[in-house]
């Protein structure tokens, strides 16, 4: 077994997932503060910008371990254990409250011509892109995510008055209905104008990086806010992404950017982190991340997933096209939920709701004493 170095920093990724907690106190933890439990946690030490060791810690085995490291070391692994089994505060949106102790589906709403999936479905019919989101909601989608500006793989910037004009009329429809609305957007004054038309969310691919005033108007509007990983832009991140080790460069960028939010003077609790699942990743980068998911649990935020419909799945499944890959992003939601994920971001609403009630159900009987 390789001894931890006192210099090393140290990942926990909980694993051995357990159908209940029941009769094993001292031997699970509770995840997030959700509907799954775990009995250990995969510990990857990293020193020097490279793995050094890799251990599997039962949870009964967990103070003894935590006993065995450097001070600091200790003490830090404490505030990551701490923020993997903290419970996620709900998210008030307007008038719906989202319990973020179960997976909730964010659904996809696009205002653009050029989307991957289904771009100019809805472009300039506000109202009838306004009654297939209320329709998602109706189906029992927590958060009609809409959005004016592709961030594919080879798309254009979009001039931000096009972004207003395309997304505001939606979202006003969307408020006044009483849904929970999301603005997908990069831009400081899309976001200005979707929040004063009722958006309750900022949704950012770029993390708050790409508008320098991005995050001081997330800031001044107390709202919560997505932070989305990325490598490069949508003109060029796919041209060809480089990691040393995926799992662990993507959760220390997102980490930085938590930090950079709170000194901007955005809440953690406002703060849900989004791995970027296809954004300046190849198939294998994409895999390490989604085989490591749980780790993300550490950052002490709510994790969403977006791998709907993704190039991905037409590379493990085919070559199945964007509309045919329905199968595989019910698989990709169902392993988020597995992992504890609390918000799926999907095109397919009523089937992944539909999946995920069946999840619930098995949960609960889980859950419940025999």
């Amino acid at each position: 077994m390789n001894q931890i170095p006192p210099s090393a920093r140290l990942y926990f990724r909980p694993t051995a997932f357990a159908g209940a907690p029941f009769d094993r106190d001292g031997q699970v933890l509770r995840l997030a503060g959700g509907m799954l439990w775990f009995a250990a946690f995969d510990v990857i030490a990293v020193d020097g910008g490279r793995r050094v060791a890799d251990r599997l810690v039962p949870v009964e085995a967990l103070e003894a371990f935590l006993d065995s490291l450097a001070p600091a070391q200790a003490d830090a692994a404490r505030i990551t254990i701490g923020r993997i089994t903290a419970l996620r505060a709900p998210l008030q949106l307007g008038q719906r409250t989202v319990r973020l102790d179960q997976p909730q589906v964010m659904a996809i709403l696009n205002m653009t011509p050029d989307s991957f999936s289904d771009g100019g479905r809805h472009v300039d019919d506000a109202a009838a892109a306004a009654d297939v989101g209320m329709a998602m909601a109706a189906e029992g989608a927590a958060i009609i995510d809409v959005g004016g500006e592709s961030t594919r793989p080879g798309a254009a910037t979009v001039w931000e008055g096009d972004e207003i004009a395309r997304t505001v009329p939606v979202i006003e429809r969307l408020a006044r209905g009483g849904a929970a609305v999301s603005i997908d957007t990069r831009k400081a004054g899309v976001m200005e104008a979707a929040l004063a038309a009722g958006a309750h969310i900022v949704n950012d691919v770029s993390a708050l990086l790409w508008d320098d005033r991005s995050a001081a108007v997330v800031a001044a509007a107390g709202c919560p806010v997505v932070l989305m990983h990325h490598q490069g832009d949508p003109q060029t991140m796919q041209n060809d992404p480089r990691y040393g080790d995926p799992l662990i460069e993507v959760y220390d960028w997102l980490e930085d950017r938590i930090a950079a939010a709170e000194a901007a003077g955005i809440a953690r609790d406002r703060i849900i982190v989004d791995p970027g699942i296809g954004f300046g990743k190849t198939v294998r980068h994409n895999l390490a991340i989604l085989n490591g998911l749980a780790m993300f649990h550490g950052l002490g935020c709510a994790l969403l997933l977006g791998a709907s419909r993704k190039r991905l799945i037409g590379a493990l499944a085919g070559e199945a096209p964007a509309d045919r890959r329905l199968g595989g992003s019910i698989a990709l939601a169902l392993a988020g939920a597995n992992a504890g994920a609390q918000i799926l971001r999907v095109h397919d609403a009523f089937e992944t709701v539909q999946a995920l009630k069946i999840w619930r159900g098995m949960r609960d009987e889980a859950l419940s004493p025999v």
